[in-house]
């Protein structure tokens, strides 16, 4: 490895210009290595009082790194002299520290400001995800009509590999959750009745809870915690990879490719998982009432179909497909926007979950508000 040259300044004045260039390496090992390191920033703070009109030259700088940069950048006062010779290397160094100073800034004035100033900036950055989103709606729709002129065109693969990842391999994890889910609400209603001497209401409570809310709420917040996470994750690591650019260069559509294929498999699969849920729930139900009530299973079963009228069960299953498209939607839109660098990856992932579970509760009080005459 050659040894590192011993970075220099030359101050040169004539007939009232001034001229400054720098020599050698002005890198951190160049800097460390150097005895009159300590002389040279001294120097260099001289000549942050240096006349604008000064002209700078770092044709004779063999090496530049981070270090070195910040010095010289201090020297500029933070900002690039008019005059001065680089080259495309090092003016890419300067750059990238403009930007970190800029970004910077930004984070301290937010953060230094009252909170009706973050308050503006959060309502901002909604309004401004929001407008995304009703973009990438409107894009997904012109997506199915194209999908829907040339079936055979379409991404079969994709949206059966997403069917299969996304309803498939959750049926464990949500047969469980539902299973103790039904349990707990069983043991705990059947305490209460007993007192009244009302316990073949448990089949009323434990239908319509299961049926209508509990079901499709507790398989789309599983679904958006395991899937929704696994598809902004999975986009995300493609941008880190460059493939989201390599796809646009190619002209493969990100929507038609990517978007849609989540959407309609999660508008697929999640029914059918809600279905299932809503099974395992009833499930866990009954066999806490066998042995906390009496109640058998066969009561349990005969008495279901008149407690719970058949629109909940087709409400809870539109409640599915709702909720499906919503959390592919927002899984998509949270791993588009990630940057490629892993923080932005975790970030957005945790951003996607949070969203995802509360565009959930939220779009289920509107089906509440909207259907509460239907099934009761």
């Amino acid at each position: 490895m050659d040894r590192p040259s011993t970075p220099a300044i030359t101050i040169s004045r004539q007939d009232g210009s001034c001229s400054i260039a720098l020599q050698g390496d002005w890198t951190a090992l160049a800097l460390a290595g150097c005895h009159e390191a300590r002389g040279l920033r001294a120097q260099l703070h001289e000549l942050t009082e240096a006349p604008q009109h000064a002209a700078w030259s770092l044709a004779g700088v063999n090496r530049l790194d981070h270090i070195g940069a910040q010095l010289i950048w201090q020297a500029w006062n933070g900002k690039m002299p008019a005059n001065v010779a680089l080259n495309d290397g090092q003016r890419r160094v300067f750059d990238r520290i403009a930007s970190l100073r800029r970004d910077g800034w930004k984070k301290r004035m937010v953060d230094r400001f009252n909170p009706v100033t973050i308050l503006g900036a959060s309502l901002l950055s909604f309004f401004a995800q929001f407008a995304i989103g009703v973009t990438m709606l409107g894009q997904l729709t012109f997506d199915l009509l194209r999908f829907a002129r040339a079936p055979h065109r379409g991404p079969w693969r994709e949206i059966s590999a997403n069917v299969y990842n996304v309803g498939y391999k959750a049926l464990g994890i949500t047969a469980l959750v539902g299973f103790l889910i039904g349990i707990v609400l069983s043991y705990l209603s059947a305490n209460q009745l007993r007192t009244f001497g009302a316990s073949t209401f448990i089949v009323n409570i434990l239908g319509m809870a299961v049926i209508r809310e509990l079901g499709p709420v507790l398989a789309a917040i599983l679904i958006a915690g395991r899937s929704g996470s696994a598809i902004t994750a999975q986009i995300g690591v493609m941008r880190v990879t460059e493939e989201l650019d390599a796809m646009r260069v190619m002209g493969i559509s990100h929507g038609f490719r990517l978007i849609m294929p989540r959407v309609i498999a999660l508008a697929v699969a999640m029914p059918l998982l809600v279905a299932w849920t809503d099974m395992m729930a009833l499930l866990g139900g009954m066999t806490a009432a066998q042995f906390q009530l009496g109640i058998s299973y066969s009561f349990f079963l005969r008495q279901l179909p008149e407690a719970v009228p058949v629109a909940n069960l087709w409400l809870g299953l539109g409640k599915g497909v709702v909720f499906g498209m919503l959390i592919a939607l927002t899984a998509c839109h949270f791993g588009l926007r990630i940057r490629p660098n892993t923080q932005s990856l975790g970030e957005g992932t945790t951003a996607s979950v949070v969203t995802s579970i509360t565009v959930v509760i939220i779009a289920d009080a509107i089906f509440a508000i909207l259907f509460k005459d239907v099934g009761l």
